[in-house]
């Protein structure tokens, strides 16, 4: 699936839709709910800007700002690894993130990703995404989409459940 050829990986899960839909804050109640159901998450986020990987000022920020290709900086509670250039894509990202059991990839609308997409009222009114993508709508307007579930925004537990699914059936055809 779309370069993501580890059999024993996680299940990858898109989580998209229009600017300002709500991606995030999804992600963001998802996260938990599966934690408590014994999953570990992880997640890549595509930035269309220019994004700081540091702190003006701190030591990695120095490094990378004299020139250095890489930086990473680690403790005994977190790592990072900054890549100066391009040629990255979440799936050579994803090859950094072992022993998860979901990996959220939150926006990747055009992707072949399987995904949730979010749709709120107040930003979209219908979904932008393929919706032979589509795992499930998180919309909060009427709508019908022939084998798509549907599902409000803020139903983070049958959201979750329909993620948990979505892992096990992973696990199902490794």
């Amino acid at each position: 699936m779309n370069g993501f050829t580890d059999p024993c990986g996680p299940a990858v899960l898109a989580i998209s839709g229009v600017k300002n839909s709500g991606k995030t804050t999804l992600i963001e109640r998802l996260i938990p709910l599966l934690s408590e159901r014994g999953f570990r998450s992880g997640v890549i986020k595509h930035d269309g800007h220019d994004f700081s990987p540091d702190v003006e000022g701190t030591d990695t920020h120095r490094l990378l700002t004299a020139g250095a290709e890489s930086v990473g900086i680690f403790s005994e509670a977190k790592s990072m690894l900054v890549r100066m250039g391009g040629g990255v894509d979440e799936t050579e990202l994803a090859r950094h993130m072992g022993g998860l059991d979901i990996l959220f990839l939150e926006g990747f609308k055009h992707s072949g990703h399987p995904k949730i997409e979010v749709v709120r009222k107040a930003v979209s009114i219908a979904p932008v995404c393929a919706p032979e993508t589509l795992l499930a709508l998180a919309i909060d307007l009427p709508f019908h989409l022939d084998g798509v579930p549907i599902c409000h925004p803020d139903d983070i537990k049958g959201l979750a459940e329909l993620v948990e699914r979505h892992i096990r059936k992973k696990r199902e055809n490794d």
